[in-house]
C-alpha cells in the first residue's frame, strides 16, 4: 500500500489517509466540501458544496497521476435527499461518458454540517 497526500486538497481531520493506492487502484477518503486555501466551505450551497467536494478529489487524484476519468466508482453522502438534483448536476458537469458506478445515500449527519461529501475509487 502507499498513501496519497497532497496540499492542495483539505488534509485528513481523522486517522485516515486522503487516499490509498493498492493492486492499480486509488481509494479516496470521503472528501468534505472544504477549500483547502481558506479551510472552509465554499460560499453558497449544495452546488458549490458539491464542486469542491469534486475539486478535492481531483487534486488527490492528480497527486497520484490520474483523473476523474479513472474514477470507476464513487459514492455520494448527502444531508438532504432534496439535493440530490442540484448535485448531480454539477456531478455531470465534472465527469464524462462513460461515467463510473455511483451509489448516493442520504445520511443524518455529515461532520462539520456538510451538504455533501464524495469518495472514489480509480484505477490506472
Amino acid at each position: 500500500m502507499k498513501a496519497i497526500a497532497t496540499q492542495k486538497a483539505p488534509a485528513a481531520i481523522g486517522p485516515y489517509s486522503q487516499a490509498i493506492e493498492a493492486n492499480g487502484f486509488v481509494y479516496l477518503s470521503g472528501q468534505l466540501p472544504i477549500d483547502p486555501a481558506t479551510g472552509q466551505f465554499p460560499e453558497g450551497g449544495i452546488k458549490e458544496q458539491t464542486r469542491q467536494s469534486l475539486l478535492n478529489a481531483k487534486a488527490i487524484l492528480q497527486e497520484a497521476g490520474l483523473d476523474l476519468c479513472n474514477v470507476v466508482k464513487t459514492t455520494v453522502l448527502l444531508s438532504d435527499i432534496a439535493n440530490f438534483g442540484p448535485m448531480n448536476e454539477v456531478y455531470a458537469e465534472m465527469f464524462a461518458s462513460p461515467f463510473p458506478g455511483r451509489s448516493a445515500f442520504a445520511v443524518r449527519d455529515l461532520p462539520k454540517g456538510a451538504l455533501v461529501e464524495i469518495e472514489m475509487i480509480a484505477a490506472r
